[in-house]
Parts: C-alpha cells; structure tokens; sequence
C-alpha cells in the first residue's frame, strides 16, 4: 500500500535513528546497505542530530538530507557564514513525493534563522537544485598532461628562486596544512573551511571502511626564508609498456599555493619525478596556471570541465555587501524568490572602498532569479550572458554591462574542496 505524501515524516533523527539514516543514504546512492559498526561510529562522531533530516514512512527511513556550518570566502577574501547541504538521497521508492522539497524548505528556513548568508551544495544532478534558488557560482577544469611533450627540463631538480622542495610525510601535512590553507582561503574566492577531521581522512590518520586507503606522496615549497607556500599530495600507478619502459602516471589528490612561484615549483616538481610520463591534474580552477606553466601548453588536455560549487543566497544585504569590488557604480536590481527567503528589490552602491546593499522602492534596472544572483555573486558569470539567455532581464537597457562591470572578477572563483 502507498503512503500519501502527508503520511511520511520530515523531522530531524534522534540518535537511536542514525543507523537506519545511514542505510537509507547509502541506499540512495547505490552503495551497499549493509552497515558495520565503525561505520555507525564514523558517521556519529561528526552527524549533528538537529541538522539531520529523514523522511520516515512508519519507523523506515526513506530520505536523507543533512547540513552543517561552514564559511565560504567572498570575493575580496571576506568569509561569510554558510549553511553546507550534503548526503542528499531518496529512496527510489518514494520518490516523486515532495520529500526533498519539504527538507530543503525546512532546513534552508532554519539557516535563514541562524543568520546563513548563503547555503552551498556540490550537486551531483544538474536538473535538481535550481528550483530551490541555487546557481552554479564556480567550476573545475581537470587536464591530462603529457609530460614527454611538455617541454620541461627532465634535469630539473630544484626551484631557481631560492625555494625548495621537500617530501613530507602525513603527520607533517597534519601540523603544516591546516594554516597554508588558512592563508590560501583568505584570497581565494570560493573556498571553505577545512576542520581538523578533513586533514585526520584525507592524510590517512582516519581510515574509513567505506573509502579504502592509498598511502600518498607529499611535497611542500618551501620560499627562500622558509615559510612553507605550498603543499601537493599525489600518488603514482607502476606502468610498463610492451618495450618494458616505466610510463608511469601521476595523479594530483590535491595542491594549494599561497603564492606563483610555490605552484610552478610544485607542478614542475610533479612533472619531472622519474618514471613518470602523464600527470592527472585533479580537479583545478578553469583559469588555473597550469597550462601555461608549460613550454607546450598543448601538452595538457582537458578531460573535465564542470560546474561545482553551487550558491544559494539567503541575506541579500550581507552577501552584496561582504564582497569587493573591481568597479565603481550603483544598480538597482530586482530578485524573484519563490521560496521567499531573499526576494525582494535592491540598491547597490559599489566601489573599490567598500559597498553599501539596500532595499529601494525605486524601479529596477534588472531582475533575476534568486539563483541566478547566487551564479553571479563570486564573479564568475556574465550578466550580458545570462541577459542572452532570457535568465536576467533587463529592465535598462544596458544595466547588463553595468552589472558585469562590477561583479566580474579578475581571476575566476574555485572550490578546492567537495563536501
């Protein structure tokens, strides 16, 4: 027998119900249901119970949804607070229900509460999440490098700044990581935070059933006065070809860098270790220096480009005026919010000194959608782009212009990390 829609519970889990929660995600995405006890453990020890939803048809769990606090840096490096949205599912037979709809009403209504600027999601499917006034605000580029044709001295073995390379071991990216990307996240639009469990899992000191362990490659940059401006980790496959010549790949888990030279001296690290004749990139920014590190920028193929960290804006106000500016103007914009959250008509006054957002009652020059404000906020897209598009409407004509040449960004927004 069907429940009816209004039959299934939307509520937070109590602990006692984190088991079956568990089930029920993995059960949305595909994975085994079965659960082991370091599993339930695992999951318990970082699972705040008030912001997990299920969806319960009698004591079943048949939807998940959870969320927890985190802080994305605007444009100009200011971090604002935002409400991460992650382990979305719904169990394949309960779809169609309105299950997701009432948990991200739910949840996104107690965010606005607490005083969210925004909510982020990395999303799995495009087609979902527009309806609830997200937009895609940032993307990634992966490339294949073909290291034989890049054009890099295979003599290379030291920066020519004064700098140094070094191999470090987990323990070391433990003690030195976490404030390189303190530094890095201060400048790069886009980023988030990254508490003491993100360095325990992804250097191996917390091991997870669920995510098998592969030991990792460290290097760290060292400037010529010795402060650490960068960090790769890295892992290498042992290939042969037929003529039994080592043509081994590297594949780049992660590298940040605080600086230009750190991340020339890293990738050309990266690209002269022996043995090695392709390197993966990871998921980079689309205008990452990468390529053009290289004598032949051609040696490096792109193999992925797609959008990534989505945007949801829940304080108009707070989040216009958190960011910089490149330009010098005013807007008056009008954004359409069916969820009611952040509707509302809106005058921007912007300069390189500072912005001033509030709501007018003088007539619009644009009017958008509440997700496309939140593609647009860390100056990643084009207004005239989205104006051709029929997603933005201009109400001036010319307000286009105007809106990208005080939201367009130099370099363009990147996410380093998913959640």
């Amino acid at each position: 027998m069907t429940s009816h829609p209004q039959d299934l519970a939307v509520r937070p889990v109590t602990e006692p119900e984190i088991p079956d929660w568990i089930r029920a995600l993995n059960t949305g995405f595909l994975r085994t249901p079965s659960l082991s006890d370091e599993e339930i453990a695992d999951r318990s020890s970082y699972i705040d119970p008030s912001r997990t939803l299920g969806a319960f048809d009698g004591p079943r769990c048949v939807a998940t949804f959870r969320s927890f606090p985190q802080e994305l840096t605007a444009v100009g490096g200011t971090p604002v607070p935002a409400d991460a949205i992650s382990n979305v599912t719904v169990t394949v037979t309960h779809r169609r229900r309105g299950l997701l709809t009432r948990m991200m009403a739910q949840d996104l209504s107690a965010a606005k509460e607490r005083g969210d600027v925004v909510a982020t999601l990395i999303a799995a499917e495009y087609r979902i999440y527009g309806r609830y006034g997200f937009g895609p605000a940032t993307s990634v580029t992966q490339w294949d490098i073909d290291v034989t044709r890049a054009g890099l001295d295979p003599r290379w073995s030291a920066p020519e700044d004064g700098g140094r390379i070094d191999l470090v071991d987990g323990e070391d990216v433990r003690r030195l990581g976490p404030e390189l990307h303190e530094r890095l996240r201060r400048t790069q639009p886009g980023a988030v935070n990254r508490d003491d469990r993100w360095w325990q899992v992804n250097t191996g000191a917390v091991r997870l059933e669920r995510a098998p362990w592969t030991e990792l490659f460290y290097a760290v940059y060292r400037a010529a006065d010795g402060e650490v401006e960068g960090l790769a980790a890295y892992v290498c496959d042992d290939t042969w070809t037929d003529a039994k010549q080592p043509f081994d790949t590297a594949t780049v888990k992660g590298l940040i860098a605080t600086t230009p030279a750190a991340e020339r001296a890293l990738w050309h690290h990266i690209c002269s270790i022996d043995w090695v004749a392709k390197v993966k990139s990871g998921w980079r920014a689309p205008d990452d220096l990468l390529p053009l590190l290289l004598p032949d920028p051609r040696a490096a193929t792109i193999t992925t480009q797609a959008d990534w960290l989505w945007v949801r804006v829940l304080d108009v106000v707070r989040a216009m005026e958190a960011r910089s500016y490149e330009g010098e103007g005013t807007l008056v914009f009008e954004v359409v919010d069916g969820a009611g959250l952040a509707g509302g008509r809106y005058r921007l006054e912007a300069s390189a000194q500072g912005a001033a957002c509030t709501p007018t009652t003088e007539s619009a020059e644009l009017t958008l959608d509440v997700g496309e404000l939140g593609t647009l906020w860390l100056g990643d897209e084009s207004v005239v782009r989205l104006a051709a598009l029929g997603r933005v409407r201009e109400e001036r004509a010319g307000a286009a212009r105007v809106a990208d040449a005080l939201l367009r960004t130099s370099r363009r927004p990147w996410c380093p990390d998913i959640f």
